[in-house]
């Protein structure tokens, strides 16, 4: 499917996605990660962080495991994430996408996270442990 060969790195640890109310101040314990990603709307606070930083009375999913594309993306690249989710699409495999300035992550449960990336090298991905 995909026509270039990307490569990703399957980072170790394990990662929650935390939703907080919109008027909650960031707090300290997401940013004890080294990966966290902030984003505020109109409507909520989310928070991706590792999940050992995570509170327990916090409203999450946990259990993420992250692909992380290797090297920075142009912003003029079209369909990469598209590409990805649809080969994960295909087997059942559903992600949280998660882009930087410089490059995508994608999230994807622990417990599909061999079979991601079995159909990811099946369709030409490289994939770094």
């Amino acid at each position: 499917m995909s026509q270039k060969i990307l490569t990703m790195k399957l980072l170790k640890e394990k990662y929650g996605v935390c939703r907080l109310d919109k008027t909650d101040e960031i707090p300290n314990w997401a940013k004890k990660s080294d990966f966290f990603s902030i984003t505020k709307t109109l409507d909520e606070l989310s928070i991706v962080c590792s999940q050992n930083s995570i509170p327990k009375n916090i409203k999450c999913e946990k259990d993420w495991r992250m692909l992380k594309i290797e090297g920075t993306l142009d912003f003029s690249l079209i369909g990469i994430l598209a590409t990805i989710s649809t080969v994960l699409a295909q087997k059942e495999i559903s992600i949280f996408a998660l882009s930087t300035y410089d490059t995508d992550y994608i999230l994807i449960k622990d417990n599909n996270i061999d079979n991601a990336i079995e159909a990811l090298i099946n369709e030409n991905y490289k994939i770094i442990n």
